[in-house]
């Protein structure tokens, strides 16, 4: 539950703001934690598009974690303790509420005694990625918290620019589909019919293809709702069944990694991400198991994320992992597995890692960029040849009709 209160902090100035609490009594012993004198506190009913809001963002922005990644790890850097940043940082986030109610619940389980990791866990303000939230341990662990806390806002900075560049270069293929997709459904939907209605009339015997068109018009007429319905239907399950059920999963990522061209970029884009977030890990002194484990969880391709967990479990019993993953060699690629040797051998796997990661998000975009350029002539010949075939195949009647 969310409250609000008014008071005195311990220098004698107003201060007001939310806190998260179970109940009154965990409010009063919060704030007294924080020295603060409470004049008035009343729980926070939102309104039911609050309430929805609410159980539905709970994940936080990757914007927003890179920057209180950055400002944490550059006032943590400067001599600042984690309680004194997460207060320094809730004021500059005062016009941003959820962010301020965030950091203002750390906070109060910092006060109460809890390391940074536990009030992170504790927080239900925002869920975190648990990669993150473990990177996070092992940092405090070490008090290497400014050096990690800046490597993870560098590489969530990265993943979203890839991201974006990907997104950016599929908005005209995509916009091109979608356009096509209407203008084809418009031509076997309406036009089509009303040409049809001509030729009925003549009881005229019609070419083959354009009695395949008329069907295929009359069909998409006649069904036009349910074909849209069935559609986003297909749309839906599919995205419950990717969420709900683990083996569905595991056989859609299966099928992505055998496809031509695009598999590949798939491959390398997963074991790029897992080899510069392995790389950091080990250079913050994370445990190669541990680093490979947290790593892997990042990824979204159970496939990948199960070999290399696999690879994990291996490593603790004293393999290598290069030797760990030579059974997979079929679907890590051996060039991944040469490299993880060679590191290996020149105890140099950081520094191997980071190589491979950068050395696979440049082919990877290398890859995209041809996809895309061939995508667009490509979707121009489909459109324009459907709708030429249409066309085609409702002026060949009328020809006939005036030769004979």
């Amino acid at each position: 539950m969310i409250f609000k209160y008014k008071g005195f902090n311990d220098k004698g100035k107003k201060e007001k703001g939310t806190i998260e609490a179970s109940s009154m009594e965990e409010v009063k012993l919060k704030l007294k934690a924080r020295s603060i004198l409470y004049e008035s506190i009343r729980e926070e009913r939102p309104s039911l598009l609050q309430s929805f809001k609410h159980m539905r963002a709970k994940a936080i922005s990757n914007k927003v974690l890179i920057n209180l990644s950055r400002e944490i790890a550059a006032y943590v850097r400067s001599g600042m303790t984690i309680v004194s940043t997460t207060k320094l940082l809730r004021n500059q986030y005062k016009n941003d509420k959820r962010t301020s109610l965030f950091l203002s619940t750390v906070g109060t389980f910092l006060d109460e005694g809890k390391s940074f990791h536990a009030a992170l866990d504790s927080q239900t303000v925002y869920s975190l990625p648990h990669f993150y939230k473990q990177s996070v341990k092992v940092a405090e662990e070490r008090g290497v918290m400014d050096d990690v806390l800046m490597e993870l806002a560098r590489f969530m900075k990265e993943q979203e620019r890839l991201n974006k560049e990907v997104g950016s270069a599929l908005f005209y293929p995509g916009f091109m589909i979608l356009v096509a997709i209407g203008a084809i459904s418009f031509m076997f939907a309406v036009v089509v019919p009303r040409i049809t209605d001509i030729f009925k009339q003549m009881k005229q015997e019609l070419p083959p293809i354009t009695e395949v068109v008329i069907s295929i018009g009359d069909f998409m007429g006649a069904n036009f709702q349910l074909i849209g319905i069935l559609f986003v239907a297909f749309i839906g399950v599919f995205s419950y069944l990717m969420k709900s059920m683990p083996a569905f999963k595991y056989g859609v990522d299966t099928l992505s990694l055998k496809m031509p061209l695009f598999g590949d970029i798939i491959k390398k884009s997963e074991l790029g991400r897992f080899a510069y977030m392995n790389a950091l890990l080990i250079r913050s002194g994370v445990p190669m198991v541990q680093s490979i484990n947290l790593s892997s969880q990042i990824l979204k391709n159970t496939v990948i994320s199960g070999i290399l967990q696999k690879a994990a479990k291996k490593v603790v019993e004293g393999s290598r992992l290069s030797a760990a993953l030579a059974s997979d060699e079929g679907v890590v690629g051996i060039g991944f597995i040469q490299s993880i040797a060679l590191g290996e051998e020149t105890s140099n796997v950081p520094e191997v890692l980071s190589n491979v990661a950068e050395l696979y998000f440049e082919d990877n975009k290398d890859k995209i960029g041809i996809v895309l350029s061939l995508m667009e002539p490509m979707l121009m010949l489909f459109v324009g040849g459907v709708i030429g075939a249409i066309v085609i195949a409702m002026l060949l009647p009328i020809f006939s009709m005036n030769i004979g």
